[in-house]
């Protein structure tokens, strides 16, 4: 085999142009293929980092009514019916495996009675949450404090702001300390509350503006829950948020806890919790675009078909050409065996060498790629792996029938032609 090995480098040195002009179709196939499979899983990655943010791995179970949000603001008063999320429901969604943190919180997407003396922020949200909440969604304290046991114990009507809330209600001053109005009812502002790990999606078109910033208002105050009817006066039904072991496990998570609440929802077949994940939008988002993609690296597997069939071609050459070699080494005792393996290591070097020169040229094809269209990529090492294996077995394959055409020369035959 080694023997098979250093005469196939030797011909192809002998013949460096001619074997270059060989390789030329499959170092094209595979560089494609790299480059192709590289921007594939960029693009998929970028999707779901999008998607996902900040990377907190928190899944939303939400309540709905039809296919939409269930949302008491929109005059949804029937909330009273409505059975309760129950202490031993919370206790089995704690339970759930791959389940590292939940927290359960009331909302109102649009609050149109939120004030700071003569300012007022329309269409603000407004949550109630409990002590869970900023930890289980990925949010930390900027200015100020956190509510703390005391806030729930005493019923201290308290409130904590975003930024957007922030600029809404007081523009240039300091939020710390001042009072506000929601619904009429004084509360007091005590801290203000970020995402813990800045994000920002790239927007593309309408459609992913719609993905991120739709139901964003002009800011989001929390109070605690415990505060909630105290402001809206009757209890409404409320929401989760689980924080994942993984990514991977967002979707099974979401789905077993909006199980669980559904069980005290079976006679209601109009309104359901359900998981509102981010990471089964980006597997969509992502079959599509693989699915795109994919039909390129059918369409580029036909270079690789040509450069087969161009490997197929220079080795029948090569076989013409040395046909007094094999005859002669046929002449001294050379099995056909031989002779058929000579041929197709041969040809298996010559294509192989093509697939790792393809595969350098779609490395660097890839980062120009990215650098000239701002495409992410990523390059994989299985498809790597795979492409230089791959172009090995195009040698195998159209290196058989030359190399079974040199095994099957008469030695007589071949030794009189020169």
């Amino acid at each position: 085999m080694l023997e098979n090995i250093r005469l196939a480098f030797q011909g192809i040195w002998t013949h460096k142009m001619r074997s270059f002009l060989t390789m030329l179709g499959i170092i094209i196939g595979i560089a494609s293929i790299i480059s192709i499979v590289s921007t594939i899983k960029g693009t998929s990655e970028q999707i779901k980092e999008q998607l996902i943010g900040a990377g907190n791995n928190a899944v939303k179970v939400l309540l709905y009514d039809g296919s939409s949000e269930y949302d008491a603001s929109w005059g949804m008063t029937s909330s009273a019916a409505l059975p309760q999320i129950t202490e031993k429901q919370k206790e089995e969604i704690r339970e759930l495996a791959d389940v590292e943190d939940c927290t359960f919180f009331y909302n109102r997407g649009y609050s149109e009675s939120v004030y700071y003396m003569d300012r007022s922020m329309q269409g603000g949200k407004v949550y109630g949450i409990d002590q869970d909440y900023l930890d289980t969604c990925g949010y930390v304290i900027q200015a100020g404090r956190g509510f703390v046991e005391e806030d729930y114990d005493g019923y201290r009507k308290v409130v904590l702001l975003d930024q957007e809330a922030v600029d809404s209600l007081f523009q240039d001053e300091m939020p710390l300390g001042k009072t506000i109005e929601i619904k009429g009812e004084p509360f007091v502002v005590v801290g203000v509350y970020a995402q813990a790990e800045t994000f920002q999606p790239i927007i593309n078109d309408y459609q992913e503006y719609y993905t991120y910033y739709g139901n964003a208002g002009t800011g989001t105050i929390l109070v605690p829950n415990v505060d909630w009817p105290i402001i809206y006066k009757y209890d409404e039904p409320e929401n989760a948020v689980l924080k994942a072991a993984n990514t991977e496990a967002m979707t099974k998570v979401g789905d077993k806890a909006a199980k669980i609440l559904n069980k005290a929802m079976e006679d209601n077949t109009q309104i359901k919790y359900k998981s509102n994940d981010n990471l089964e939008m980006a597997k969509k988002q992502q079959n599509l675009s693989q699915s795109t993609n994919g039909q390129l690296l059918w369409i580029d597997s036909i270079s690789l078909l040509v450069g087969g069939i161009g490997v197929m071609n220079i080795m029948l050459v090569s076989v013409t050409e040395r046909t007094s070699e094999i005859g002669l080494k046929k002449a001294i005792g050379a099995r056909k065996k031989r002779i058929l393996f000579q041929f197709l290591t041969e040809a298996a070097v010559l294509t192989s060498l093509g697939g790792i020169v393809g595969v350098v040229s779609g490395i660097v094809l890839a980062n120009v790629i990215s650098r000239m269209a701002g495409i992410p990529i990523a390059i994989s090492i299985p498809a790597i792996v795979a492409s230089v294996g791959f172009s090995m077995v195009i040698g195998l394959v159209f290196g058989l029938l030359p190399s079974i055409k040199a095994a099957n020369l008469n030695p007589i035959e071949a030794l009189r032609r020169d």
